[in-house]
């Protein structure tokens, strides 16, 4: 409990002396994770879209072969994007490029080095899920697409890609929270973010185990923070839960096309008007066919005499 009490202690005397160095790391990540997730996304997209363009035996040689070199460049920068630590990359990349350049390739910027390495990386993952997200959606969408006359630039954009982009809508934001935190290999580079001024700071003071925990407690507030925002969009692209059939054209309510889970089809007995018109149906039925048996029943009576004699 002692050793508790202490850690708050230290924890304060941190916070209160450096509070403006960790909120300034903070926000470095902050916009370095989002910008370079908005990057990546853009990346990933286009080599999404690229890897899934459809082609067969019966298109034209030319097309067939950069298509085949399309799909196997961006397999190589997937896979070695992907199965590479994101520190190796910025190794790679910001001091490799003046070491093979003699110095004439390099950045001046720490800032556009940390955006490209962490762009790059993320559109590599964001790759795999634009084109999972695309051949998610039911190729008959895609047929029917085709039989009006769209191209295929037309049903990628107009039918395919709204749909996909909600499906992987949970993994954009799944690897902006990971950029949140992968970040902080960007010191390797010298880039001035959240854990790099933790480094600072500790090597002023020694006092390693309090500012971690400021840095831990720092970190789950922006990735709890960046989780309730993410769900509420995702929510807003689910789209309204009030919206109401226009009950003009019959074929439209008839062809399987409006499917509410809160209130069914007017075709279905969820729905209260279809009930309740389904019930008054019924009771004219039944008063109908007591009419009926009364006429029966009239016309029984006043012919049995006749035929009993």
């Amino acid at each position: 409990m002692e050793r508790f009490i202490k850690l708050i202690e230290d924890v304060g005397k941190l916070w209160v002396n450096y509070w403006p160095a960790y909120l300034n790391g903070a926000l470095n990540t902050l916009v370095l994770a989002l910008v370079a997730t908005i990057i990546g996304c853009v990346i990933g997209l286009i080599c999404g879209i690229l890897n899934t363009i459809p082609y067969s035996r019966n298109d034209a040689l030319w097309k067939r072969i950069i298509l085949k070199l399309i799909r196997i460049v961006v397999r190589v920068y997937v896979e070695v994007f992907r199965g590479t630590p994101m520190v190796l990359q910025a190794v790679f990349i910001f001091y490799g490029l003046p070491y093979f350049s003699n110095n004439t390739l390099r950045f001046d910027s720490v800032w556009a080095a940390a955006i490209l390495i962490v762009s790059i990386n993320t559109g590599a993952y964001m790759a795999e899920s634009v084109r999972g997200g695309i051949i998610s959606i039911d190729p008959g969408q895609t047929e029917g697409a085709k039989a009006i006359g769209m191209t295929h630039f037309q049903t990628m954009v107009n039918v395919i890609l709204p749909q996909a982009l909600r499906n992987i809508m949970p993994q954009i934001g799944n690897n902006y929270i990971i950029n949140v935190k992968d970040t902080s290999v960007m010191f390797i580079i010298s880039f001035t973010e959240f854990f790099a001024f933790h480094r600072y700071i500790t090597g002023l003071n020694l006092m390693y185990f309090p500012s971690a925990t400021i840095e831990m407690i720092g970190y789950l507030i922006m990735t709890l923070t960046a989780s309730v925002i993410l769900r509420f969009i995702e929510k807003l692209m689910d789209g309204s839960n009030s919206y109401e059939l226009v009950e003009v054209d019959s074929l439209t309510m008839t062809a399987g096309t409006y499917n509410h889970p809160g209130r069914g089809t007017p075709f279905d007995e969820k729905n209260r008007k279809y009930k309740s018109h389904l019930e008054q149906a019924a009771k004219a039925a039944q008063a109908d066919e007591a009419r009926h048996r009364l006429r029966e029943s009239l016309k029984h009576r006043n012919g049995s005499p006749r035929g009993g004699r």
